[in-house]
């Protein structure tokens, strides 16, 4: 039980009778009052984990600034958390930049990315005055070349580096769909060189997602070093999250140590670092709450699954889960949700404690990539987001309607 407490946000614990608190709030009483599923953040534990990286960041490299990507976990209330506890935000879509204005972003603190800018988000992101826009193809620059305006740029990178972590979200390597190998970068860095509406600030580099080990952060920085001197490079982002009681990703102390280790022996002194951390941001700040609604052999069906959390269908990703009132120990079940999909599978062998219909399953490490890849999958009406803290509770993403789901029909 006690290993189980610490997948849950900082500071969960058994209330007396032994039901979960999270933030401070019993998981029944968010059940009662916001239904479930719901997606339950630790406010005050997000908070401090921003804190963690903004000094952890500014102690090792003075000049450099921590910008959240916002894909991650892209509500409009987690994106104010990081604005005022200040933080950059980093945005991949026009969606995103529009949920980031919201949340009082000052535009030159955003940084833009995307392998394939449309016409639209080009024009929104000069629009607003976004402070970077990282170039990842010569598309981009005809595109921001042809807008008329006088935009901040980065180059990404392929470092040529491949991380142990799932395929899909491998993104350092020669055969990935982001960036430009070295040799494709340097004509497209002296284009932007010289032309009379680009400003070349830098480069950017990016290696992957669920990253547990420290050593692919700081191999990146060398290709990217050797491409000249600039005056920002975005190192990226890409730091593991704990999931399962086996994973143990390094410390934020632990993986600035290495990352700028290397930029100290590569990069420039006088330039400016940024990191975008996302995932080892808010999954481990948040978890979710089930129904059971059936039991059928090995089988606990809840009231959520695919539609709430997709990462164990793309990614494969490993999650552990307990009954809320009842943490750790009992038998191996198969958590499952209710969608009508085989692969609609939570957990594959969990211990669970006598589940019984009407139970409240608590589900750890859902902060990243959940709220995100949220789909209306089966008429499914996508879950609300809750902040707890001190413990007081208020929504900051309401459930959907039926309504919602008719509301684009013409």
């Amino acid at each position: 039980m006690a290993d189980l407490l610490t997948l849950f946000p900082p500071g969960s614990a058994r209330d007396d009778d032994g039901m979960l608190t999270l933030g401070g709030c019993r998981a029944d009483a968010l059940a009662e009052e916001f239904g479930t599923p719901v997606l339950v953040v630790d406010e005050p534990a997000l908070r401090a984990r921003a804190r963690e990286y903004r000094t952890e960041l500014t102690a090792r490299w003075p000049r450099s600034r921590v910008v959240f990507a916002s894909k991650a976990f892209p509500a409009t209330a987690v994106q104010r958390v990081m604005v005022e506890e200040g933080l950059g935000l980093d945005v991949a879509g026009g969606g995103e930049i529009i949920t980031a204005l919201k949340a009082g972003i000052d535009p030159a603190l955003i940084v833009h990315h995307g392998n394939a800018k449309t016409d639209d988000e080009i024009a929104l992101a000069v629009e607003h005055g976004v402070g970077l826009v990282v170039v990842d193809n010569a598309n981009d620059v005809d595109r921001l070349e042809a807008s008329g305006a006088n935009v901040d740029v980065l180059v990404r990178v392929i470092p040529g580096v491949t991380a142990d972590t799932h395929a899909h979200v491998l993104t350092g390597h020669e055969g990935s769909k982001f960036g430009l190998l070295p040799a494709d970068a340097a004509p497209l860095i002296a284009r932007i060189e010289r032309s009379p509406r680009l400003r070349m600030r830098g480069l950017h580099v990016h290696v992957g997602s669920q990253i547990l080990d420290v050593e692919p952060f700081a191999d990146s920085v060398a290709p990217v070093a050797a491409l000249g001197e600039f005056e920002v490079y975005d190192l990226g982002g890409g730091l593991g999250a704990r999931y399962t009681y086996a994973d143990h990703p390094p410390s934020v102390p632990e993986y600035l140590d290495a990352l700028i280790g290397a930029a100290r022996e590569h990069l420039p002194a006088e330039a400016e670092i940024i990191i975008e951390p996302g995932r080892s941001m808010v999954a481990a700040n948040a978890a979710t709450l089930y129904r059971v609604v059936t039991l059928k052999r090995q089988f606990v069906a809840v009231d959520g699954g695919m539609g709430d959390n997709l990462e164990v269908a793309l990614f494969d990703q490993r999650f552990e889960a307990a009954i809320a009132g009842r943490l750790g120990g009992g038998e191996r079940y198969t958590l499952v949700g209710r969608h009508c999909e085989s692969g609609d599978v939570l957990v594959d062998g969990v211990e669970l404690d006598a589940p019984r219909v009407g139970d409240l399953v608590a589900v750890p490490a859902t902060g990243a990539y959940c709220h995100t890849m949220a789909n209306n999958y089966n008429g499914n009406r996508r879950i609300p987001v809750v902040f707890a803290g001190a413990g007081e509770a208020r929504a900051v993403v309401r459930r959907e309607t039926w309504d919602d789901l008719l509301a684009r029909d013409v």
